[in-house]
């Protein structure tokens, strides 16, 4: 797998990043070893994990499979702090649909967190560890103490942030060692095309797109109705799911099944393919539930999109956001 250099730092990562935020929940501890496993056979070298996913499961597993199955020197730790798994006490509480963000980027906070992540995970230190969410009580520049602190003292060897927008990036950038920036990028949702990405640019920040199939509507999944397996049929996410399959997504994915037919692959692969292309980006973060999926995403790595696909897609997708 093709490695890339992250914005102007000198970490480079795999062009495809290891998502392992269904791992517990989703995913149980076998299929995700033979999904680490994989991908790291594959070249892989990126991995994400949280302790807010799936209530801090996910990085036990990790946890439980580094060394054993996959070196923990072959791979690019990315973890995180600043989001509370729900049984810790928040400082703050972000509003927005259940279940509610528990937000704490104080100093505190976020290193209370960095101990107990590396302790868990068996490791000196995380390759990228980001500050999670944008939080309003915390002093930008007690935060960006902190990641300078976290980034001297060798716990950390870079620094990132998720979840922030274009003027919060711009903000903390201006005043912290920020190599790395996590922002929402697919067919479906191009707004960090106007000001994130420049934003990223300016300052030197790699960015790495998540939610590249945007919820798995850009696998074509739901082109027919709504699998009974599938998200879109979890209570949880159903609504969120129904209500961004409009006009425009069918038009995008009727676009992507066009270009996979012609191209003898899968939607999902020219959807990855076509964000993996898109400038700026260093890398994607893409999850999946069992080593079937994950063949799927791995599969985008060697397909070369034509140029007149690429415009096509360009054009389907285009909309003020």
């Amino acid at each position: 797998m093709e490695q890339r250099t992250v914005g102007r730092s000198g970490l480079r990562v795999s062009r495809i990043g290891l998502a392992t935020h269904t791992w517990g929940a989703q995913t149980d501890v076998d299929d995700a070893a033979v999904q680490l496993v994989a991908f790291a056979e594959a070249g892989g070298t990126l991995v994400d994990t949280s302790p807010a996913y799936a209530g801090g499961a996910a990085q036990r597993i990790l946890a439980d499979l580094l060394g054993d199955l996959v070196s923990r020197d072959d791979l690019v730790l990315s973890g995180c702090a600043g989001v509370l798994p729900r049984t810790e006490p928040a400082q703050t509480t972000v509003p927005g649909p259940a279940p509610r963000a528990e937000i704490d980027a104080s100093r505190r906070g976020l290193l209370r967190q960095l101990d107990r992540t590396l302790l868990e995970l068996g490791t000196d230190y995380l390759d990228i560890w980001h500050v999670a969410a944008w939080d309003p009580h915390t002093p930008l520049d007690e935060i960006a103490g902190t990641l300078d602190h976290a980034v001297r003292s060798g716990k950390v060897r870079y620094a990132g942030v998720r979840g922030f927008n274009p003027w919060q990036l711009a903000s903390l950038a201006a005043i912290a060692p920020i190599s790395v920036a996590h922002t929402p990028y697919s067919l479906l949702a191009r707004s960090a095309e106007s000001e994130f990405v420049p934003a990223a640019r300016h300052h030197g920040v790699g960015v790495i797109a998540s939610a590249p199939l945007a919820g798995g509507i850009l696998t074509g999944k739901y082109r027919d109705g709504v699998p009974a397996d599938s998200r879109g049929a979890d209570e949880a996410t159903a609504a969120e799911i129904r209500h961004r399959l409009d006009e425009r997504a069918t038009r995008v994915v009727d676009a992507l099944v066009t270009a996979a037919d012609g191209l003898g692959t899968s939607p999902l692969a020219v959807a990855l393919a076509w964000i993996r292309d898109r400038p700026g980006i260093a890398s994607m973060i893409v999850g999946a539930r069992d080593i079937g999926q994950l063949t799927g995403v791995l599969a985008a790595e060697t397909l070369e999109l034509p140029r007149a696909i690429a415009a096509a897609l360009d054009d389907v997708s285009a909309r003020a956001e």
